[in-house]
């Protein structure tokens, strides 16, 4: 509890939760992040101490997320206090629990993403040949989690702080509005959420692997030299009678991969019986199956795969046939993907307060994020392409009298991905981005790197060039006093964000030279937000705020700046209601 309670963790655990878009949902007692903004930093550390401290969380407001297929999904949203008490927990207990964690686990773990879990699916269809899949799906898997089971699995992992482990226990019972107290289950839409159900399932991965991946031996293997498989021991248990069988899993939803069906079928009835007896978990009969990737396509995270024939085997198996993974969008992400371009069509055609461009804007920003989560299927070009035919007609009809030349070139981002493009179209003088235009781009397996050792996180941290290590601790450490808990973390933010340059001369800044300026200021109504702020040179600051003839003609004299670079400061004096230097 030493560690939770420290200040670093608790004003990491804001600037966490800040970033989140769900910091600005409402809990039961109406407040969000906005007032966590407005404290300075000993008030919110002082806060989350106190609460741990005889620790009671508030009622969890519930809400129903309405589906496609008409049904809903139950989300339990805390209040902003007790989330970031969890988020304050989570990053501690999370560098424990990740190095407890199986290494084909991918959901919700640092550095790890859904891509990587298809990767390991592609892999394990097309290279280690193994055509026989098991889909399970668990029934109500957040909602019937056992709290006694979970607490003991955590104990088990190294979390030994009983203290710890009675917060978690109340959290897990927190009442929840409209329903009451839980007797199981997790909500979903809680920070910890996600962690504790990898706590619960790590157990089945492991008992998974020790089926085949990681069944003791009597002999001692060492791994590869090349690519750091246990080739030589998999080579000696293919000789007894041990089933083949591989678990690739992304929160719960998860795929055991099998050489044979016979195995698929006994793997089938263990695991199901194994969830039942161990966590009181239940399968989904109807959406539980053994499919053969030959014969038909298994749906995983979104696409679906199956493999084909494409020629013969190379080497002892030459006459057998080789087969090749290849993939599609799943049919439910279809639909939902054509229902998302009509509703944004609809809001484009249609503009609240004459801002079509914000709605275009938007629209280009789910075709980007489509492209870029999809490009993973082998031949999503083609489904890309059977959506945009589909409505091509609606975007014809509804936006053709709205189309207009544009007045300045592509942005550089657009230009680079999609500058080839014939199909660009222009609406309200931006760029219509085709969702047509789309290539596979190939996936690539998680390499093993973990952001809590030290020699991994240095890999991580050298992509961040923009400002020295050493100037970030210092502002880290040394937070401008009498300043809100936003304000400080914003002026980091916009440290990095500006390359640690001054925005009216462009010079690199010591961490003693890093001033923040209002652009708007406090007494006009402005507040701290990331938008309302910019990192200048400390006398720039100065100049921008003189209203002395005297204080302005010294400055002038000791910055000797272009008249590019005082057209900047007149337009921030400008912002101030102060008149502009001549």
């Amino acid at each position: 509890m030493e560690l939770i309670r420290k200040e670093e963790n608790i004003l990491l655990a804001y600037r966490n939760i800040k970033k989140n878009k769900g910091s600005h949902t409402k809990g039961v007692d109406g407040k969000t992040i906005t007032y966590l903004s407005g404290l300075h930093p000993e008030e919110l550390v002082t806060m989350v101490r106190n609460k741990l401290d005889n620790y009671f969380p508030q009622r969890v407001r519930r809400v129903e997320i309405p589906k496609l297929d008409g049904r809903t999904r139950p989300l339990g949203i805390p209040t902003i206090k007790d989330r970031l008490v969890q988020q304050c927990i989570l990053q501690v207990l999370e560098p424990v629990c990740e190095a407890k964690f199986f290494k084909h686990s991918y959901g919700f773990r640092p550095l790890r993403s859904a891509k990587h879990a298809i990767a390991r699916a592609y892999f394990l269809a097309q290279v280690a040949h193994l055509h026989y899949v098991v889909d399970i799906d668990i029934k109500g898997f957040f909602d019937n989690i056992d709290h006694g089971k979970l607490l003991k699995q955590l104990w088990t992992l190294g979390i030994e702080d009983k203290s710890l482990l009675r917060v978690i226990s109340k959290m897990l019972k927190a009442e929840i509005d409209g329903i009451g107290v839980p007797a199981k289950g997790t909500p979903q839409g809680g920070i910890l959420s996600p962690l504790l159900a990898n706590v619960v399932l790590n157990e089945l991965d492991w008992w998974i692997a020790s089926q085949w991946e990681r069944h003791p031996t009597r002999d001692t293997y060492q791994p590869g030299k090349k690519d750091g498989s246990m080739s030589s021991m998999y080579y000696a248990l293919k000789k007894t009678r041990l089933k083949e069988v591989y678990i690739v899993r992304y929160a719960d939803d998860f795929k055991i991969f099998c050489r044979h069906h016979n195995h698929a079928k006994r793997i089938f009835a263990a695991v199901q019986k194994w969830l039942l007896e161990r966590l009181s978990l239940e399968i989904s009969p109807e959406k539980s199956k053994i499919t053969n990737l030959r014969k038909g396509y298994s749906e995983f995270l979104g696409i679906k795969m199956k493999v084909r024939p494409k020629g013969k085997m190379i080497g002892k198996d030459s006459k057998k046939d080789r087969f090749v993974a290849t993939s599609h969008l799943a049919d439910k992400a279809r639909s939902k993907i054509l229902h998302e371009v009509r509703r944004h069509t609809k809001l484009m055609q249609k503009p609240v307060a004459n801002e079509g461009h914000v709605f275009v804007n938007d629209y280009n920003a789910y075709v980007m994020g489509i492209h870029g989560y999809y490009c993973c299927a082998t031949l999503c070009s083609k489904d890309f392409s059977e959506i945009a035919f589909r409505s091509r007609s609606a975007l014809k009809n509804r936006l053709t009298p709205r189309r207009r030349k544009p007045k300045e070139p592509l942005p550089a981002y657009i230009e680079k991905r999609y500058g080839k493009s014939r199909r660009i179209r222009f609406v309200y003088d931006k760029p219509l981005l085709p969702i047509s235009y789309v290539r596979h781009v190939k996936c690539f397996q998680f390499k093993e790197q973990s952001i809590f050792v030290e020699e991994d996180r240095q890999f991580v941290h050298a992509k961040q060039k923009a400002v020295s290590a050493e100037t970030l601790r210092h502002l880290l450490t040394h937070p401008v006093q009498g300043r809100s808990v936003e304000y400080n973390d914003n002026r980091i933010s916009l440290f990095v964000g500006q390359y640690g340059r001054c925005f009216i001369t462009g010079e690199l800044l010591a961490a003693w030279q890093v001033h923040c300026h209002h652009k708007k200021p406090k007494s006009l109504g402005g507040g701290d937000e990331y938008k309302n702020l910019v990192i200048v040179e400390k006398d720039i600051h100065r100049l921008i705020h003189a209203t002395s003839e005297a204080t302005i003609a010294a400055c002038l004299q000791l910055l000797n700046l272009k008249s590019s670079q005082l057209m900047k400061v007149n337009r921030l004096r400008e912002q101030a209601h102060l008149a502009p230097i001549l």
